[in-house]
């Protein structure tokens, strides 16, 4: 029997906190990691991110097994867990770093994105218009060690993202 390879999927949904417990909750997602994408300064910590002078997002590098889980289906996941209308900001975050954006890693990905996103523009869910880029995804900067899994470590289910 062949293995298949694991896949790499970047999104950006508000407080990455949040973003990584509801991507961790998906069957085939293999792991997760918490940090920073599509900046300027190379190897920000969260500090350097919130100053909002460095351009990254705060983001989720999905880590999933494709036989268990489409791409499709994580981006039905992204769309559901934020709001994607509002530009630079869910729920009580303000600020770039909140930006809704997916990160491309494939021209797969990026057809399957903008198909996605032009899908759910159609379907008359949002009263406004869904602003969330689709990007290539640049370096990854994994955040500090105490934002990984940040809710699981203090038995919290969830924050608002939304």
């Amino acid at each position: 029997m062949e293995q298949t390879a694991a896949q790499k999927a970047t999104f950006g949904a508000g407080c990455f906190w949040g973003v990584e417990a509801a991507f961790r909750q998906v069957k085939g997602v293999v792991s997760t990691s918490v940090g920073y994408m599509g900046g300027s300064l190379e190897d920000p910590t969260y500090d350097d991110v919130c100053s909002g002078e460095t351009g990254h997002t705060e983001v989720v590098e999905v880590i999933y097994d494709p036989s268990k889980v489409s791409y499709e289906k994580l981006l039905n996941v992204f769309w559901e867990i934020h709001d994607p209308t509002t530009l630079n900001r869910q729920g009580p975050d303000i600020s770039t770093q909140y930006r809704s954006v997916i990160f491309y890693h494939t021209p797969e990905q990026k057809a399957a994105a903008r198909a996605s996103k032009e899908k759910r523009e159609r379907s008359g869910t949002y009263k406004r218009p869904i602003v969330t880029e689709i990007t290539p995804a640049s370096t990854f900067y994994r955040a500090e060690e105490y934002h990984q899994q940040y809710l699981e470590k203090r038995g919290l289910a969830y924050c608002t993202i939304k």
